[in-house]
């Protein structure tokens, strides 16, 4: 089997078990272990499979602009928000971050529903504008444009203030071995400390970002609470100590 179509099997492979073994590879492809580690560089650097140290894993979601992902899998989105809005209570103080299952989050909360948001989502703001029972606090910040949230360091000293009932946690990626991850650095702590500031952390995770890793780590997956999905095989994070609510994708 020549370069190219053994590293096209390995993408199929990873793409069809979501995480494979070095050595796996290497009984299954007949060849050694360090070849199959220099594909996996290749791969790596390719952004066709995301390398660890054992073997290789599933690319997440692609990073598009917010403006494309609001518009992909609604249904899926809707699905969970409907949900996580039944899970929380009234009178209470809910932390929102940004995302697009969150955005659905936010439009699924009844008119009637009464508590204090606080976000730093210009989307969510937008979104409860004529809610009246809500008292809605804007974290401000800088916005990010290609996330559509506010970020700034600064913003921490806010959060670390705040002693909120529950935390709406955007989900990038997922992994139950490496924990919960983003693709920057400062997004990674302004959720750790959004966490941290939250009697329970809740996530809406649609299945592609389930069993996926990107570049700084938030914490570990023992940090959520609460996982709302319509991911199948989720037995490593209820194993965790996650509780984990699972939607049939309509």
């Amino acid at each position: 089997m020549k370069r190219v179509e053994r590293q096209q099997r390995i993408v199929e492979l990873v793409n069809e078990e979501k995480k494979v073994l070095a050595k796996d590879l290497a009984a299954k492809l007949k060849v050694s272990e360090d070849t199959i580690r220099r594909d996996l560089r290749e791969l790596d650097q390719k952004k066709l499979v995301r390398r660890i140290h054992s073997g290789a894993i599933q690319i997440g979601p692609p990073e598009t602009m917010f403006q494309y992902r609001v518009n992909s899998k609604t249904n899926e989105k809707n699905l969970l928000a409907k949900k996580a809005a039944s899970l929380v209570h009234e009178d209470s103080v809910i932390l929102i971050d940004g995302g697009t299952s969150n955005l659905a989050f936010a439009k699924a909360l009844n008119d009637s529903f009464r508590a204090t948001i606080i976000t730093n989502s210009p989307p969510v703001v937008m979104a409860l504008e004529m809610h009246q029972n809500l008292e809605v606090i804007d974290l401000g910040g800088t916005l990010n444009h290609k996330y559509m949230v506010n970020m700034g360091l600064e913003m921490a000293d806010k959060i670390t203030k705040i002693r909120a009932d529950y935390y709406l946690m955007g989900m990038y990626n997922i992994d139950a071995v490496t924990g919960l991850t983003v693709p920057t650095l400062e997004e990674s702590l302004l959720k750790k400390y959004m966490s941290e500031s939250s009697m329970e952390t809740i996530s809406l995770v649609t299945e592609e970002k389930l069993d996926t890793i990107s570049n700084y780590v938030i914490g570990p997956v023992s940090m959520l609470d609460t996982m709302v999905t319509t991911g199948k095989d989720t037995k490593a994070y209820a194993e965790a100590g996650v509780k984990v609510w699972q939607c049939e994708d309509e």
